[in-house]
């Protein structure tokens, strides 16, 4: 759990022209895709006026920039952006009051967290892994705003709150597997992100964006892309999706000697063409699981097994990739 300060899907109508995003507010939601220029339009909306908000989309495809963007476009800006993630709340909470010392019961985690995030926003990434007990307390306590009778006491525990998911809740919630009303709360107002692969006009512009952030922790100027690597960059299918290029860049800025970023420069991508199109229904999610654990392994072995360094290069954390390579396993073995 990290603190800093600091259902509507993607319309298909025509936009209005989009106002100049604020430049180096850390809010940056890079492309210009037609579906970046939605995204952005859709945080101007929602921003300043949400409560609950739903973020679906698959790994690495950006959920917490987006809740960042939501947070920093809302009135409380100015306040906390508490970040926890929904499988670790109860032992991230109960880690935090035995840091601090402070006298309340695990049990409490949903409430300690929200008092943290108090005239803030309050993110739970990976909603869908909250064991059903602690989203009964979630569901609990959302009850209890409702119900909030004073203005006073509605300004004091002022809170929003953005989850985040990159599977189907409403599956889940039909399986047992997902609190019904948690899910029909925050899916009132929700935003769908694309995957990379859907939005390949939008790599150069990342990788550049990536690059001006990542050249001058390596001390050097940013590299000019040749053609030849771009077209490698473009062709692949990138299943982690963003966090997966950011990596990538990582990677590349530290081989690069000259001032040039060339194709042998990215080894890390598999020599691919983008796969043909997986049809609807059960199958393309199998399917999909099935090219992201490839992917994954692939990655581990040309690391070496070295989780650490593996976990860099998609551009997830430690504890993300060892649950995906537990899962991967329960699969092999049954």
């Amino acid at each position: 759990m990290s603190i800093t300060r600091s259902t509507t899907i993607l319309d298909p109508s025509p936009e209005p022209v989009e106002e100049p995003w604020p430049e180096g507010s850390g809010l940056e939601i890079v492309g210009s895709s037609a579906e970046m220029r939605r995204l952005r339009l859709q945080v101007r909306r929602i921003g300043p006026h949400f409560r609950t908000v739903l973020v679906h989309g698959e790994a690495g495809t950006g959920k917490e920039q987006v809740a960042r963007a939501l947070h920093g476009m809302s009135h409380a800006a100015d306040g906390p952006f508490v970040v926890c993630h929904g499988a670790a709340l109860e032992e991230a909470i109960a880690g935090h009051l035995k840091e601090n010392d402070w006298s309340a019961h695990p049990a409490d985690a949903i409430g300690c967290l929200t008092r943290m995030a108090q005239r803030g926003t309050l993110f739970l990434d990976g909603i869908h892994e909250m064991p059903l007990q602690t989203q009964l307390r979630l569901l609990r306590l959302l009850r209890r705003h409702d119900v909030t009778q004073s203005h006073l006491e509605a300004r004091r525990h002022d809170l929003r709150m953005i989850a985040a998911t990159s599977e189907n809740l409403k599956i889940l919630a039909s399986a047992g597997r997902f609190q019904p009303e948690l899910y029909q709360r925050f899916a009132m107002v929700e935003i769908t992100l694309p995957p990379l692969r859907d939005r390949r006009e939008d790599i150069p512009d990342l990788t550049k964006f990536f690059m001006s952030q990542l050249a001058p922790l390596y001390e050097r100027k940013v590299p000019a892309v040749s053609d030849e690597a771009m077209e490698r960059m473009l062709s692949y299918n990138w299943p982690g999706n963003v966090s997966e290029l950011k990596g990538v860049v990582r990677s590349s800025l530290s081989q690069v000697e000259g001032d040039r970023l060339e194709s042998h420069h990215l080894p890390m991508l598999a020599e691919e063409s983008t796969p043909a199109s997986i049809p609807d229904g059960t199958a393309t999610s199998a399917r999909l699981q099935d090219v992201i654990e490839q992917h994954v392994l692939r990655v581990l072995k040309g690391c070496g097994g070295n989780k650490v360094r593996a976990a860099e290069m998609l551009g997830i954390s430690r504890s993300t990739l060892y649950r995906m390579l537990d899962a991967s396993a329960s699969t092999i073995l049954q």
